[in-house]
């Protein structure tokens, strides 16, 4: 089975940037499809971005020209760089995975769909 790991959450000021790391181990002889949610105290899980059909990619609209979603395939390792940090990004980060790809429209709107999940990690930006 799939197991994912996050890493590279924090506390920086709004304006700084971090970069997230997943390592996805037991899923590297076949082809997956892997996402970055959130989900912020008080709200629903929402989908921050994704990777669908031919590399394409997904992002959610306050987090566009923002946050870059990419993978490393050799060394198994999907990341989301996200610069220019917001308060409101403040969540726990959780990366997801699937043997298919899920439906933008379904990522964006539930934030789930996904058969593994990592632990999550934690970002938060103060102000």
């Amino acid at each position: 089975q799939i197991q994912l790991l996050e890493s590279g959450g924090g506390t920086v000021q709004a304006g700084g940037l971090l970069r997230l790391s997943c390592a996805h181990l037991g899923g590297a002889d076949h082809e997956i499809y892997m996402a970055w949610t959130r989900q912020a105290p008080g709200k629903e899980q929402e989908g921050v971005a994704a990777f669908d059909r031919d590399g394409t990619t997904h992002y959610a609209d306050p987090v566009k020209g923002r946050f870059t979603i990419s993978q490393d395939r050799a060394k198994n390792i999907l990341y989301l760089q996200m610069d220019s940090l917001k308060p409101e990004d403040t969540a726990t980060y959780y990366c997801a995975a699937d043997q298919d790809p899920i439906p933008w429209a379904v990522v964006s709107a539930t934030g789930g769909g996904y058969n593994y999940w990592g632990q999550g990690t934690q970002v938060t930006v103060s102000s």
